[in-house]
């Protein structure tokens, strides 16, 4: 799709439009609807608890337990990750993914099935259920794609995994609105870009986008020519509003969770991107009155965090004020806050 943009946006707007939609302006009232909201592109739950912190930085009240509320559910999710999900969005986030392919399409179908009539409404580790029909569990990330495997993962031990009904959705449909969601919260976007964070098929990400072309705006960023949702339109046109403080996102937050020229949308420093993606395993980016400013990571009941550059007294009271409230699972004491710089 190429189209005459009608909007030119510039970085400031994106990054405000992003932070609005994602709740990182001003925290959500506590309740299952603002769980959804906060939940709207899935929660990526690959790092113990990531999901719980996600909901800290975008809802009011946010316990430690919180990803165990009964409106959410856990699964494999876009890029075989775990993710923490509205229970109504299962399909989207699930058959959404379908392969095209019939080759994948028949490995995934396989799978679930095999997996399906070995458990028989029983539930066990995926260790043991791949012990059991001797493959590598890691497979049955595959089936996950059909929208009839559900998990639950603690952290601590093998994820628990149990069948379930497949949803009554189309696979386009639920692709659609998979595509939706993307472009709600990393908006505006392409359809590679899309591809990449869901783990589809370029073909089949530029087919969903060409399917929902007449719901969308050509619209002109600092990247080149994107897409917006037009309902996103006015938001995106609106003035920013006053930024938070400070917030704390976790290794894979949806607000960073980028790559490419994006990345360097968010942090333009070249330097700094490699403090924040590293080659393992990501920290924290610590977020002060909109910019990303740092990186943080944590151990026990202390929160260790890099600052790029000076921060006033003021900013890191707010700094330190946030990180009193992290909803930590099992911490005695208070949280304890250290310095880099």
């Amino acid at each position: 799709m190429s189209v005459q943009p009608r909007l030119e946006v510039t970085r400031e707007q994106i990054l405000a439009f992003r932070r609005r939609v994602g709740g990182l302006d001003e925290r959500l009232p506590t309740g299952p609807e603002s769980l959804r909201r906060a939940a709207w592109a899935g929660l990526q739950d690959s790092m113990p608890r990531a999901a719980v912190l996600s909901l800290h930085a975008r809802v009011d009240g946010v316990q430690p337990s919180a990803w165990e509320h009964s409106s959410l559910v856990q699964l494999w999710g876009p890029r075989y990750h775990t993710y923490v999900v509205a229970g109504s969005d299962f399909a989207v986030f699930s058959l959404g993914r379908l392969p095209e392919d019939a080759k994948a399409l028949l490995r995934a179908e396989t799978i679930a099935a095999q997996l399906h009539a070995h458990l028989d409404g029983e539930r066990m580790t995926h260790a043991q259920a791949g012990q059991a029909l001797g493959v590598d569990p890691n497979l049955f990330k595959y089936a996950a794609a059909t929208g009839t495997v559900a998990i639950r993962w603690d952290g601590a031990r093998a994820p628990t995994i149990w069948t379930v009904p497949a949803p009554r959705v189309d696979p386009a449909d639920a692709r659609r609105e998979l595509a939706r969601r993307y472009l709600h919260v990393f908006g505006p976007a392409e359809s590679n870009g899309f591809a990449r964070w869901a783990g589809v098929s370029r073909r089949s990400a530029a087919a969903t986008f060409a399917s929902l072309a007449g719901s969308l705006v050509p619209v002109r960023s600092p990247l080149g020519d994107e897409w917006l949702l037009a309902g996103d339109e006015p938001a995106m046109r609106a003035a920013g509003t006053a930024p938070a403080p400070a917030r704390l996102l976790p290794s894979g937050d949806a607000y960073f969770l980028l790559d490419g020229a994006e990345r360097e949308l968010l942090v333009p420093d070249a330097d700094q991107r490699a403090r924040l993606w590293t080659s393992r395993v990501w920290p924290g980016a610590l977020l002060v009155d909109g910019e990303i400013r740092g990186t943080w990571r944590r151990s026990q009941g202390t929160v260790a965090i890099d600052a790029w550059n000076g921060l006033s007294p003021a900013v890191r009271d707010a700094i330190e004020a946030e990180a009193a409230t992290l909803p930590l699972p099992g911490l005695e004491g208070r949280i304890v806050v250290q310095w880099s710089t």
